[in-house]
């Protein structure tokens, strides 16, 4: 079977210059890895899995430290929009990391992985909405294109695994380098043992 790779976020060879495109292209990323995970067995849904954490992990941080605070000064209504966005991630989170505990071949993984994904693309579907169309419509192309080399930057060192309870940019601030330290580390350990 031939490999199959989906893009990552913070790709830098992406022509990325639109925030909203940026994020929404993300989006699709994600909804494949969810597929890809649930089409394949053993070492490719490990790999798979591994693949969609380390996106989903990256990408919420980004929109934490940088789509959120713009969003809250520039909405209106920001504040509660983006607490609804971030009691949705949380609660993502929290099953993303219990699902980073089980092994992919575990009868109680996919029953969990199919409650991420509803719960994901509910989120993803209120950020596009309630977020993104509003950002499109209060900025201009600077704008978002400013918006966008932020996210990039933010992904270039959130942590690659799920952090529940680390919602906020000042959250992300104090933990994400630790985090992001931690979180690589292992991943090159898994990488060097033969595990990712």
């Amino acid at each position: 079977m031939p490999e199959t790779h989906t893009p990552q976020a913070g790709d830098a060879r992406a022509a990325d210059n639109d925030v909203v495109a940026l994020l929404m292209r993300q989006h699709g990323d994600i909804r494949n890895l969810f597929d890809e995970v649930e089409q394949s067995r053993g070492e490719e849904r490990r790999d798979a899995f591994r693949r969609l954490a380390r996106l989903l992990a990256v990408h919420e941080t980004a929109e934490e430290e940088v789509v959120h605070p713009f969003a809250r000064r520039a909405l209106p209504g920001g504040e509660q929009v983006v607490e609804d966005r971030l009691a949705e991630e949380r609660a993502a989170k929290e099953t993303l990391a219990a699902l980073d505990e089980l092994d992919t071949d575990d009868p109680k993984f996919m029953l969990q992985l199919m409650k991420l994904r509803k719960d994901v693309q509910e989120h993803a579907r209120a950020e596009e909405r309630y977020e993104f169309t509003h950002i499109r419509r209060s900025t201009d192309a600077d704008g978002l294109a400013t918006l966008a080399k932020a996210v990039k930057a933010a992904e270039a060192m959130a942590p690659t695994r799920p952090h529940p309870g680390v919602e906020s940019a000042k959250a992300n601030v104090a933990l994400g380098p630790v985090a992001a330290l931690v979180d690589r580390t292992k991943d090159a350990v898994r990488k060097a043992m033969n595990k990712d």
